[in-house]
């Protein structure tokens, strides 16, 4: 896919959808999912107005998505994040996202995966497969060791998806005074998958 006329963007093909870096043409689209309300109960952080969500895909994650990428190629990622759209291969619709990047509230090393799925894409397995994708994508092209995860107590979806991924049940952390799951996955007991 072509951004801006001539960029190619980052992607990972998975089959029956693919992770793509973040371009401005998917700000709507991630507006629209991040305020459906089976996302934004479980990730309120990620809503916004259209304008901030323009304002944050133009000028903080498409700039921070590429120095991700340029981080990569050295083989140390350190402290950056890489946000990917999910689409659907056969139509490229924009249908969630699959994230990496450092969580304060984590005990160090503290990089962490995250996604969604619209309602209307839910139950799919895409979550699962987006996040063995990039799991595979982190273990096998950058420095990183371990990968964490937390997923609400309530979240019963999400908190499947982490054991499906092979992440392994560590306990619970309150964060913002909410009760999570806290997942860990080792690079060394990570099987490969997709």
């Amino acid at each position: 896919m072509i951004h801006n006329g001539s960029e190619v963007l980052f992607r990972i093909g998975l089959g029956d959808i693919y992770l793509q870096e973040f371009s401005v043409e998917d700000a709507e689209n991630i507006y629209k999912i991040s305020n459906q309300p089976e996302i934004s109960n479980f990730l309120p952080d990620w809503k916004s107005t259209r304008e901030q969500r323009v304002d944050w895909v133009t000028n903080y994650e498409i700039p921070a998505n590429k120095a991700f990428l340029e981080a990569a190629k050295a083989n140390n990622i350190d402290n950056q994040f890489l946000k990917l759209g999910v689409f659907i291969s056969a139509t490229d619709e924009f249908i969630g996202w699959c994230c990496t990047g450092i969580k304060e509230e984590l005990p160090a090393p503290n990089r962490e995966i995250m996604y969604a799925i619209s309602s209307d894409h839910q139950g799919n397995g895409y979550a699962t497969k987006a996040s063995l994708g990039l799991i595979n994508y982190l273990f096998s092209f950058t420095n990183l060791e371990i990968l964490n995860a937390v997923a609400l107590m309530n979240n019963l979806s999400s908190n499947k998806v982490m054991e499906k991924c092979g992440f392994s049940l560590q306990g619970k952390l309150t964060i913002e005074n909410e009760l999570y799951n806290y997942y860990v996955l080792r690079k060394s007991e990570c099987r490969p998958s997709l």
